[in-house]
């Protein structure tokens, strides 16, 4: 049984695999939960991933696995890096390609993670991962609407705003989520005309505001970083 932790900037998602199957999947929002959860829980092997918490404390929690690992951006992938600077590399965009990878092998590739950032990674057929984009996250945007007008309200998102705002409040929800799509489609539409075949696979906690809204034809699988995880754990097992 193998044991993974998606430590992010919100929350901690535990996957637990039965080799290649998710067989559960767990949300922590607090760090003494996780802890608790991890203390008691028995695995073969454990792999943690994080850009927030030190994932080497995460690992001492689980005081019942055999075999423990972090990823870092010296871990051996299944994929090949080709990103120029692989020590900035956020270790969530690389879980997300070998998980696209695993996926898809010998496809082009596109992971779109909506999160507190949106990020595109790309990886190509020859299993190669060259990188992608950064843009704000959808509660960024409203964020920084506020903060950075002098009058203009902190606005919550909506589903389905409407594409005339009639109000101040659903002018700023339909700039923000219909923008954010309008991105989405012409940054997905450019790999499309660049690369053949293309697979598209969207994740991350916002991945619903924009599943149905896109164009083109998408995978969601909100576990996608759980299970490149996996499949890194695997990888690293099997050396």
């Amino acid at each position: 049984m193998n044991l993974v932790v998606d430590y992010g900037n919100s929350s901690a998602k535990v996957g637990i695999f039965d080799y290649h199957k998710l067989v559960r999947k767990e949300v922590f929002t607090e760090a003494k939960a996780l802890q608790n959860f991890l203390e008691n829980f028995s695995a073969d092997c454990i792999i943690v991933s994080s850009v927030t918490t030190d994932a080497s404390l995460v690992t001492t929690w689980a005081k019942h696995v055999k075999e423990k690992y972090i990823l870092t951006p010296s871990v051996p992938l299944p994929v090949k890096n080709g990103y120029a600077t692989p020590s900035t590399l956020g270790v969530d965009r690389l879980a997300g390609v070998c998980g696209a990878h695993q996926l898809y092998p010998k496809s082009n590739c596109l992971v779109i993670d909506a999160g507190t950032c949106i990020t595109y990674d790309f990886i190509d057929h020859d299993g190669l991962f060259l990188g992608g984009g950064i843009s704000p996250g959808l509660s960024m945007r409203f964020e920084a609407v506020h903060t950075f007008t002098a009058k203009l309200p902190l606005v919550k998102l909506t589903d389905h705003p409407a594409l005339i705002g009639n109000s101040t409040e659903t002018c700023i929800q339909s700039g923000v989520l219909n923008g954010a799509i309008e991105e989405l489609n012409g940054i997905i539409m450019r790999y499309q005309e660049k690369f053949d075949g293309l697979h598209v696979i969207l994740c991350g906690g916002d991945a619903r505001f924009f599943e149905n809204k896109l164009k083109a034809s998408i995978f969601a699988l909100p576990e996608l970083v759980l299970r490149g995880l996996n499949s890194i754990l695997i990888y690293n097992v099997s050396q």
